[in-house]
């Protein structure tokens, strides 16, 4: 079917409307106490998980022609506006601050999402977690969340008959990494400052161990000010990182898990997409650096289209599927995560 087909439908303008509205409601909840710490994006993949029960029963009903038409809408918006939007978030990373005044946690961050991913990673194959679900649940816990997840699902390629088994594998992941976010920064932000450490330190570990932009942000006002500055620096150091992180599970993906074709090379799925990410980091550093306003502008935008993809990837989710496959890759994630709030209290004593 041709791009003009696909989009030009009822199901495609019903879609997109529906995902539209989930986004504008997860922005305009997070301002309140407790929705903050899940953020817009979590939000609007709950909201996209309930909808689908009512688009089922009021709309499809037995129409085979209708339930194709919104699976294929959902997958387009959730595929295409996830790219757009990770491709804008690079807006908010300014580059001359993270090699300035964040010069210290690049290679800091570096390290901490290296061995976050791997030790993750290896805690869920020994739980016998499927290696597509465990790269993801492993990138969303070490970089930064549901991007990651989204992110690093865009540079795996597997066959048409498992294209419906990664979408579901894409929302249990996003859907742990959420859960085990808001836990998390809960407990910092009760435990924290028991340990003695100065607002700095807690910043650094917040940033350093919690798993979405929103959870960091959110244990960092908690903190205080100093603490959400550097927990802001420290956590946009391991969003960098998501760069890297792609191309890597591209390659890693394409040699030890693609599968090979019928007649012919394998393509490695390169994600892109995270030129322009880089791009528009690099216009925000260049030309944007003072135009707070723009860049906020900018960033309110990516959030809306990446809101619209979550929206649209919990309408497809199979329940089922997240019922069958979750709890083992929500321990490994768990798991890791108590091993990286360790490393990271221990760096911020150690070197800050």
């Amino acid at each position: 079917m041709t791009w003009g087909k696909r989009i030009a439908t009822k199901q495609m303008l019903l879609i997109a409307v529906l995902t539209l509205a989930a986004a504008c409601v997860g922005v305009w909840l997070k301002q309140f106490p407790g929705f903050s710490l899940f953020g817009a994006l979590i939000i609007a993949l709950i909201i996209g998980m309930i909808i689908q029960f009512p688009i089922r029963a009021w709309y499809v009903k037995d129409d085979p022609e209708r339930a194709t038409g919104v699976k294929d809408a959902a997958g387009l918006i959730s595929n295409k506006l996830l790219r757009l939007g990770i491709i804008m978030l690079g807006f908010r990373l300014n580059l001359q601050v993270l090699f300035t005044t964040g010069a210290k946690c690049l290679p800091l961050a570096l390290g901490i999402v290296a061995v976050t991913v791997i030790l993750t990673y290896a805690v869920a194959r020994f739980l016998k977690v499927d290696p597509l679900l465990a790269i993801l649940v492993a990138c969303g816990t070490g970089t930064c969340g549901a991007a990651a997840v989204m992110g690093v699902s865009g540079s795996i390629k597997v066959g048409a008959d498992r294209t419906e088994e990664k979408s579901n594998d894409e929302v249990i992941a996003v859907a742990i990494v959420a859960i085990m976010g808001t836990i998390f920064a809960l407990v910092e932000i009760a435990v924290l400052p028991l340990l003695g450490l100065s607002q700095e330190q807690m910043g650094i570990v917040a940033g350093g161990s919690l798993h979405e932009i929103a959870h960091a942000i959110a244990a960092g006002e908690g903190l205080g000010a100093t603490a959400l500055e550097m927990a802001t620096i420290m956590k946009l150091s391991r969003v960098l990182m998501l760069i890297l992180v792609t191309i890597v599970v591209a390659i890693w993906w394409d040699r030890f898990h693609a599968e090979a074709p019928a007649g012919g090379k394998r393509k490695i799925a390169f994600p892109w997409f995270m030129l322009g990410f880089v791009a528009a980091s690099v216009v925000t550093t260049l030309f944007l650096g003072q135009s707070k306003d723009v860049v906020t502008t900018l960033v309110d935008i990516a959030t809306i289209f990446l809101g619209m993809a979550m929206a649209a990837l919990g309408i497809n989710v199979d329940f089922k599927a997240i019922a069958r496959n979750g709890m083992p890759a929500f321990l490994a994630s768990f798991l890791a995560s108590i091993v990286l709030l360790a490393l990271c209290i221990g760096i911020a004593v150690w070197l800050f």
